[in-house]
């Protein structure tokens, strides 16, 4: 039996053009580094990946690793030795591709971000089980199992037969399949709050389907899988406070009762 590759987690931690509303609420040169719950926010995910026994390397996806040494609350990273730090470009999408082109970035990859400050080994572990064996997965909240714990959490909701899904920061290329549809997301990203503008990048199907409720999520994305001739899934993430990321300060709050509650 060939055993399971070990998984190359990408921990994206860099900054969006301008200066970043959280970080200056929290007096930060950069939202990574912004406190939740005591400690910079990227600690949380960084340390839950390098837990999981599935994951191999954690790469830092971010402009510059000079801030995260300089911070004594993050200076273990770039010490650590299954961490690596990587330059990151002008968007999550083509840094991605420039990585893959390079050719020593090894599959499977999870991708997730250092505002996930939730992420645990439970949501690591649905999630792995579930995208094993697909070239492309993402982890997604329904509404009703969002609200049902945290009714004051306010998310971007896209709308389908099948309910109202968030995105839970979560993703997984399981192949070199999944390059073409990295591509495409490089051309949407900028639009990645505008849910209609998503859809029609992967087609009219899509885009209709959705708008008249006739598509549900699961199969849209089967569908989008099929166009591009691979496997893609959606993971349903069992978890609410999956889809909760450190975005603003209602959000730090929200997460930092969630921590105190553990």
């Amino acid at each position: 039996m060939t055993a399971t590759p070990p998984i190359t987690a990408i921990l994206l931690a860099g900054s969006r053009p301008g200066a970043d509303p959280l970080a200056v609420a929290m007096g930060v040169s950069i939202k990574p580094l912004a406190p939740v719950a005591g400690e910079a926010m990227i600690n949380r995910p960084a340390r839950a990946l390098l837990a999981h026994r599935a994951v191999g390397q954690v790469i830092v996806l971010t402009q510059s690793s000079a801030p995260f040494a300089a911070d004594p609350a993050t200076a273990w990273m770039t010490d650590h030795p299954r961490i690596r730090f990587e330059a990151s470009g002008a968007g999550i999408a083509s840094s991605l591709i420039a990585l893959l082109d390079r050719g020593d970035v090894p599959f499977p990859m999870l991708v997730t971000t250092a505002d996930h400050v939730l992420l645990d080994g439970a949501m690591l572990d649905q999630f792995v089980a579930e995208a094993q064996g697909s070239d492309i997965a993402v982890a997604m909240v329904d509404r009703t199992t969002l609200l049902a714990r945290y009714p004051q959490s306010r998310r971007t909701w896209l709308k389908f037969r099948d309910g109202w899904w968030s995105g839970a920061n979560i993703f997984w290329f399981g192949s070199a399949k999944a390059q073409p549809v990295i591509a495409l997301w490089q051309e949407v990203e900028q639009d990645r709050k505008k849910g209609w503008k998503i859809l029609s990048a992967f087609g009219p199907v899509a885009l209709v389907g959705a708008l008249l409720r006739i598509s549900t999520l699961r199969g849209g994305i089967a569908r989008v899988g099929r166009r591009f001739n691979l496997t893609a899934r959606l993971v349903a993430m069992a978890q609410a406070q999956a889809c909760i990321d450190a975005d603003k300060l209602s959000d730090v709050e929200l997460i930092e009762q969630i921590i105190a509650q553990k």
